[in-house]
């Protein structure tokens, strides 16, 4: 059965468009589109948070958007067990409605971050499983706000739990200061709650699937949500 989803445009949101065109291309359906102050998502399978500066980023990246009338939905949907997935300014926001345990501070240099960087596979879930373990993904990320920060205590308990789903690496596949690219704890780019049915991840997919990109390896986030 084809995979149904929904994106959901906050005010600042500019990814939405991109997450809404990898959906379709890859699904093969046409996701609902959702406004931030809309009060219903129809039934769908996943639910696509996607990356921008929603409300200008005021007070704290993701704060306000985490106040708006559709996050409730979203907290049902999640509660359910369909699928949510977070992509840098969906990864704060998360952080902030309480899905996705800790929060993403200032990048380590305290400057925007545009470029390509690489991650690996780290525990597996719904939205890796189709990923190799000795895979090494290329994917871009756009970001100021992309330092992963949790207490000790936090980061244990993803680690029991087996919640971090992504690391930065280099293209060689090792993880160290110099392929961490924001100063995240631990080199953590992606996060699962413990149901590992919602996905917080800083790269963008969204913007690594289509011929004219440089790489390809968003599709496989997708797809392993579809096998």
């Amino acid at each position: 059965m084809p995979l149904s989803s929904a994106v959901i445009t906050f005010p600042g949101s500019n990814c939405d468009r991109d997450a809404q065109t990898y959906l379709e291309l890859i699904t093969g359906q046409v996701p609902h589109k959702i406004w931030h102050n809309d009060q219903i998502i129809p039934k769908v399978d996943i639910i696509i948070i996607p990356g921008g500066f929603s409300f200008g980023d005021y007070l704290r990246s993701g704060a306000m958007a985490s106040k708006s009338p559709i996050i409730k939905e979203v907290l049902k949907h999640s509660e359910r067990g369909g699928y949510v997935l977070g992509i840098c300014n969906g990864f704060q926001i998360l952080t902030e409605i309480g899905l996705l345990s800790g929060a993403l501070n200032r990048n380590v240099k305290l400057k925007f971050i545009a470029k390509n960087c690489h991650i690996k596979k780290n525990n597996e879930n719904f939205f890796n499983k189709k990923i190799q373990n000795d895979k090494i993904l290329s994917i871009p990320v756009a970001h100021n706000e992309g330092s992963y920060y949790n207490s000790e205590e936090g980061l244990k308990s993803l680690e029991d739990n087996e919640q971090v789903a992504f690391l930065y690496c280099d293209k060689d596949g090792n993880s160290n200061n110099e392929s961490n690219i924001n100063g995240s704890l631990n080199h953590i780019a992606g996060i699962t709650n413990k149901e590992k049915n919602v996905l917080g991840l800083m790269p963008h997919p969204e913007r690594a699937f289509q011929d004219f990109h440089q790489s390809q390896d968003g599709q496989l986030i997708l797809e392993s949500l579809i096998s």
